[in-house]
């Protein structure tokens, strides 16, 4: 009698099925250690350039959770490390927070960290230590799984985005030398597939007019109404600038202004404005350059894109161009596959698949050097830069089993 197989696609759904069982099963076993990690995490202040504090603390929870390798690099990004195979994948979560704005807006304390009511509380919940510590928990899931596939992962809580989208990868890919065939950023999604994001950078615009008296302002050229009159061509701009189906329309704002005057009672002799645009597909730098400066031309001013070089915590002084290219992966794209698939391993259904409003280390990561890159993050984007932040514990958990379900396709 002729003895019938399954197809081998067949098996390995089945054992692929088997070790979501035993994933999901983990993470909800340490769904409690995770956001007592992430309470740790928010307790500490770390706006950007002030991270030393927390990173201690993730390199610390690294250990703990049994990692193969935990190191500071040079610009101060926490890189943890499981495995030593061909591949890379990275997992990416920026450990900076914005500051807590105005107390007033807030119901409770915004750096407790309190667990209650099925959330952690508190400033970086979902933007964006609430990936961090789910990843940790992904990094002793996998050891305790005994992961041993043909693959290096780096888990890395990295420094100083808030103030400069990218920076850091910018610097792990050219310093660093980690060049990664997939990247997960744990940037908040709502728990979603996210596949891609409008770009964005940041132009100054300087005016230079002649002063004179306040009282014969005829005599001079008055910077301010140079300014002025820019602005209202820059808010009919905004208007018909280019759209893609995926990822919306471009959009460009004046997010502040200022004059300068030898006195109070003299024309304004300089004034600037701070541009921020928004990148949709198809759109450039070079293009979003021209169309100010067409704005500008019979004014006399001049259009810069800005230039970031900061000190990190470790003394290091890095920097790029405020220029953070837009990108996205088509949804056949194979690290989108992998995403989707994992989901529905995990849980049985198909997740949504997305964009990002805001904008993330992608830029770098995918826009600039072009790594297959997705998103999957805990919490609401709409919490992110919010008062009364925080983060659903069950995110958590589904985040963390997501994590080791995609390293286990590769």
């Amino acid at each position: 009698m002729e003895i019938m197989s399954f197809p081998e696609s067949y098996i390995n759904f089945k054992k692929m099925k088997k070790r979501a069982e035993q994933i999901l099963e983990l993470a909800k076993k340490y769904q409690d250690y995770t956001a007592k990690n992430l309470s740790k995490q928010v307790q500490i202040k770390s706006l950007s350039m002030g991270e030393k504090d927390v990173c201690a603390e993730v390199k610390r929870q690294m250990e703990e959770a049994g990692f193969d390798e935990v190191r500071f690099d040079g610009l101060g990004n926490v890189i943890g490390r499981i495995g030593n195979g061909k591949k890379i994948l990275a997992i990416d979560g920026h450990i900076d927070t914005v500051d807590v704005g105005n107390l007033d807006n807030w119901n409770f304390e915004p750096l407790s960290g309190e667990i209650k009511d099925g959330f952690v509380h508190g400033r970086g919940t979902v933007d964006q230590k609430g990936g961090i510590a789910s990843f940790i928990t992904t990094g002793r899931i996998l050891k305790e799984l005994g992961f041993d596939k043909d693959l290096t992962i780096y888990f890395v809580a990295s420094v100083m985005e808030e103030d400069c989208d990218g920076l850091c990868w910018k610097y792990i890919i050219e310093e660093e030398k980690i060049i990664p065939d997939f990247v997960i950023s744990t940037e908040p999604t709502n728990l979603n597939v996210y596949r891609g994001h409008r770009g964005r950078m940041e132009i100054k615009v300087e005016f230079r007019g002649v002063s004179s008296h306040g009282s014969a302002p005829e005599r001079g050229k008055n910077a301010i109404y140079m300014a002025s009159r820019a602005a209202l061509e820059i808010e009919k701009l905004n208007e018909r600038l280019a759209y893609d189906e995926f990822l919306g329309r471009g959009s460009i704002t004046i997010s502040e202004i200022v004059s300068g005057s030898p006195s109070l009672c003299a024309v304004a002799d300089f004034a600037r404005f701070h541009l921020d645009r928004r990148l949709t597909w198809g759109e450039t730098k070079e293009l979003a350059i021209t169309e100010i400066e067409e704005i500008v031309r019979d004014i006399n001013a001049k259009v810069t894109v800005l230039h970031y070089e900061e000190e990190a915590w470790t003394g290091l002084k890095y920097g790029m161009e405020k220029y953070y290219p837009t990108w996205k992966l088509e949804e056949t794209d194979k690290a989108v596959v992998m995403g989707v698939d994992a989901y529905k391993f995990l849980f049985d259904k198909r997740p949504i698949v997305d964009k990002w409003t805001f904008s993330t280390n992608g830029v770098t990561i995918n826009g600039m050097y072009k790594i297959p890159t997705i998103g999957f993050g805990p919490g609401n984007e709409v919490m992110a830069h919010a008062p009364n932040e925080k983060v659903p514990v069950k995110d958590l958990m589904i985040a963390s089993a997501f994590y080791a379900m995609y390293a286990y396709q590769i």
